[in-house]
């Protein structure tokens, strides 16, 4: 593709105009997540008061609701929002995002960025954060990445990123979530934190699984027309490795855990 690369923004709000793709498509998380997540933190989810930023559609909100927690989700998006609504009906939520939260001085247990931190500005959502958290809590950021020591993996990510000409992360606005340092970078300090990596896996019918990946952003800002060839040519990929048309999908959660300041 040699289209203008569209700006951060662009991407960051194409979700809304997806969402309901967005829900029904998108993995979930394993509950191996939420362990660590407890250990890392040395406290149970269950009683905690979480405010799970970029909640977008739900997804990571229902589970940890499943986990006895007191949630309440932050998120930017109108079509986002308009999900979460639907999925979630009792859940409080409150339009805002990460780099000005509109929650009050150490009111949570934890904060909560499922795939969403790369959307911030450390140099504010960091401070927002430790201001956000009461002193015994914890900032838990993760995301999920197809793990690419997978063969046809490895082969799907090179086919996209040919397509889209660059790296998926770095255009997705996600490159940064590499290394700690990196998903720190502009912060004003580094806080004390630990780096988990939890591997898991789902097997879903094809459709579902490119419904997945044309949700992602750097297919949204093209627009079906513009990607509806490259689909096709990967189903007919996909269905070599996968004849039954059920795809396993692999997947390694990088996972931090910050202390509140």
């Amino acid at each position: 593709m040699t289209a203008e690369t569209p700006s951060r923004p662009t991407y960051a709000h194409s979700f809304n105009r997806a969402a309901a793709q967005y829900a029904a498509n998108r993995p979930s998380y394993p509950p191996t997540l939420f362990d660590t997540i407890e250990r890392a933190a040395a406290r149970p989810l269950k009683g905690a008061r979480i405010a799970d930023v970029g909640a977008g559609t739900g997804i990571a909100t229902a589970l940890l609701l499943a986990r006895g927690a007191e949630v309440i989700a932050v998120e930017p998006g109108d079509g986002m929002a308009s999900q979460f609504r639907r999925s979630l009906p009792d859940t409080p939520i409150v339009r805002g995002d990460g780099d000005s939260l509109p929650l009050a001085t150490d009111s949570v247990d934890f904060l909560t960025y499922a795939q969403s931190w790369h959307w911030t500005d450390p140099s504010r959502s960091l401070p927002e954060a430790m201001r956000v958290l009461r002193p015994s809590g914890a900032l838990a950021l993760w995301w999920n990445n197809p793990a690419l020591d997978v063969p046809w993996q490895a082969e799907q990510n090179r086919r996209v990123e040919e397509f889209i000409g660059g790296d998926v992360a770095e255009k997705r606005g996600s490159g940064r979530r590499a290394r700690t340092e990196d998903v720190f970078a502009r912060a004003p300090y580094m806080p004390a934190c630990t780096r988990h990596e939890i591997r898991w896996s789902r097997t879903v019918p094809l459709d579902t699984h490119l419904a997945n990946i044309s949700s992602y952003s750097v297919f949204l800002v093209l627009g079906e027309d513009a990607t509806a060839a490259f689909f096709a040519e990967e189903r007919a990929h996909l269905l070599k490795t996968f004849p039954d048309g059920q795809v396993e999908e692999s997947y390694k959660i990088i996972l931090i855990v910050a202390e509140a300041a």
